[in-house]
């Protein structure tokens, strides 16, 4: 078929039949940008186009032959279809770093002068060599925020040697601290013989184990913040999945501030729940930041990224979807706070101080579980 581009003029011949969704996906248009007409009329995505059809492609962003940034009006480098916006580098980056002085100062749960971090406090942040932990620390600095690393070695592999490597990277370039804790050194056994040790999911002993150290150094530290790198796409897929299973107690704490409940306890927050893996990914890419891009080779079968797959569909039908279902939840989240159990009495692990509803806290009880079976497990074939 032959298509003509408008604004610039050019023509393209694309092989058909072929519905218009495929023939923008083969001309790499996205398709929000434009229109298509074919025989003078209106289509949609899903209009079949013949072999010898005619078509025109008309772009409806205003400024010349591509999209353009909102702010300054020149060449943009990234599209949002969400906020039916485009940037320049300079903006986007000012767009992600006002969305994060923004979950800061106005967070949900919290007073009107209340907000997740102050200036005077001292902040502790999660890294994990990614592009979401990286680029927040990147932010928190540039916006001054005190703020130092924490990276948690898992002993998975190759992966882990690089994600190490990408932290002390990152925090020697900027002349700013890094806690480093390695689980085996430390604790007695990686992810990988952990989970082999007491047949729970590697996800599963790599998240308590994560949680428990987070907490352990920046109580041992004095830090009053722990900031994670959870982003809109995190929150939502979790959300989804405690919606799916209707899990009161997990909706009533899901909220981007979790504050200490008591004594071995520092205020959990969340500052990227407002911005996308897909705006982290470009800022890391903007700002020159290096991360790891593979994934985790232990997270195949983690359901979480089935219910993120599932939320990408509906948010490139309806851009802004999992925003709506994130922010509209935490809008509403008060009503399941009669689900919330925290205020169950908390007390002393009697192994390791930190804290806990019962004697022993769940970590040091999976600690005793893998070192009690990790000699059977390393005898095995």
């Amino acid at each position: 078929m032959r298509v003509h581009l408008r604004n610039p003029d050019r023509i393209e011949t694309v092989p058909g039949p072929a519905a218009v969704a495929e023939v923008l996906a083969h001309l790499d248009i996205p398709p929000h940008t434009v229109l298509v007409l074919h025989e003078g009329e209106l289509v949609t995505a899903e209009h079949l186009l013949g072999e010898d059809a005619e078509v025109e492609i008309r772009p409806v962003i205003s400024g010349g032959a591509g999209p353009t940034c909102v702010i300054c009006r020149s060449p943009a480098v990234i599209e949002e279809p969400r906020h039916r916006a485009a940037w320049c580098s300079v903006h986007f980056v000012d767009h992600v770093q006002s969305q994060v002085r923004k979950a800061i100062d106005q967070a949900p749960g919290l007073g009107a002068r209340e907000r997740m971090i102050s200036y005077d406090e001292r902040v502790l942040i999660a890294v994990s060599g990614g592009k979401d932990s990286l680029a927040l620390w990147d932010i928190l600095l540039a916006l001054g925020y005190r703020v130092d690393g924490l990276y948690v070695g898992l002993g998975i592999g190759g992966y882990s040697t690089r994600s190490g490597e990408v932290c002390r990277r990152f925090a020697e370039e900027r002349g700013v601290r890094l806690h480093e804790v390695d689980l085996a050194g430390v604790y007695g056994y990686t992810t990988p013989s952990g989970a082999q040790a007491t047949g729970r999911s590697a996800c599963g002993v790599c998240g308590l184990s994560k949680r428990y150290v987070f907490n352990r150094v920046a109580v041992d530290h004095g830090y009053e913040v722990l900031a994670t790198g959870h982003n809109l796409d995190d929150e939502a897929a979790t959300l989804l999945g405690n919606l799916l299973r209707w899990q009161d107690t997990f909706l009533a704490r899901q909220q981007p501030v979790l504050p200490a409940d008591g004594t071995n306890q520092v205020r959990k927050v969340k500052p990227l729940y407002r911005l996308s893996e897909r705006e982290m990914a470009a800022y890391c890419v903007l700002r020159g930041i290096d991360y790891v891009v593979e994934e985790c080779p232990l997270v195949e079968g983690n359901t979480g990224h089935e219910l993120k797959a599932a939320l990408d569909v509906i948010e490139a039908r309806s851009p802004g979807a999992k925003a709506q279902l994130l922010f509209g939840f935490l809008d509403r989240r008060e009503r399941f706070a009669a689900a919330d159990d925290r205020g169950e009495q908390l007390a002393a692990c009697e192994r390791c101080a930190m804290p806990t509803t019962g004697q022993v806290c769940a970590f040091c009880r999976q600690q005793e579980r893998i070192h009690a079976a990790l000699p059977l497990a390393a005898a095995q074939p």
